[in-house]
């Protein structure tokens, strides 16, 4: 396997912020040819890069219809807890289809890990799909969705129902009551500015973000 590399200058996780090196796959048939590597803010070492192209490309044992595999490895400075610094994010397009999962930890091997064995419990429930829906005649590799879309890991469901009393008030003062009530998730209000509801919420990074409904 032979892998190009690009380094940014320095590659020190905890001193380079919004620093991106891209090891990009190098040409071939083989699956081991078919892996990108990207790391955000850290330095890919040779066993990180061993290590990953090695795990990743073995995708192909479980779907052999993947055409390529992308891994983004991040190390997140900011985020409040260490057990969510290192992510690892996998991308897998196969023909028709995009598959992809993410995974936080305080190992990046872990982090890698984890959303591996996610990637292939979505490959296990498209071939299960594949299997289930055939009876017109067609191979499995013929019953493939045309759209790109990216396959969710699994089906949520609603377990509890909350009513949420809102009153109305402006970013600020929702920031102080989003401290007060000790809601350090999410905090719902009027903004009568905006004549509208608005959501405060805790971004992973520590940082605030509004959410700003828009029908339509």
């Amino acid at each position: 396997m032979r892998l190009c590399t690009h380094h940014c200058t320095s590659l020190a996780a905890p001193r380079i912020e919004n620093c991106l090196s891209r090891y990009p796959k190098s040409q071939g048939g083989t699956m081991s040819n078919k892996v990108e590597i990207l790391a955000r803010n850290m330095e890919v070492t040779d066993r990180i890069r061993e290590y990953v192209n090695n795990k990743a490309s073995k995708l192909e044992r479980y779907l052999n219809e993947i055409e390529e595999v992308r891994v983004e490895l991040t190390y997140v400075k900011s985020a409040r807890s260490a057990a969510d610094r290192q992510v690892a994010q996998i991308t897998a397009r196969a023909r028709g289809m995009l598959l992809r999962t993410e995974e936080r930890a305080d190992d990046i091997f872990a982090a890698f890990d984890t959303a591996l064995d996610k990637m292939q419990r979505q490959i296990d429930r498209v071939k299960g799909k594949r299997h289930r829906g055939r009876g017109d005649g067609r191979s499995a590799a013929e019953v493939v969705p045309q759209e790109e879309e990216p396959i969710e890991e699994e089906e949520e469901v609603i377990v509890r129902r909350k009513k949420f009393p809102i009153s109305p008030m402006n970013e600020s003062e929702a920031i102080e009551q989003m401290k007060l009530l000790g809601h350090d998730n999410f905090f719902i209000f009027f903004n009568p500015d905006a004549n509208a509801i608005q959501v405060l919420y805790r971004r992973r990074d520590g940082t605030l973000g509004l959410i700003e409904p828009v029908v339509g």
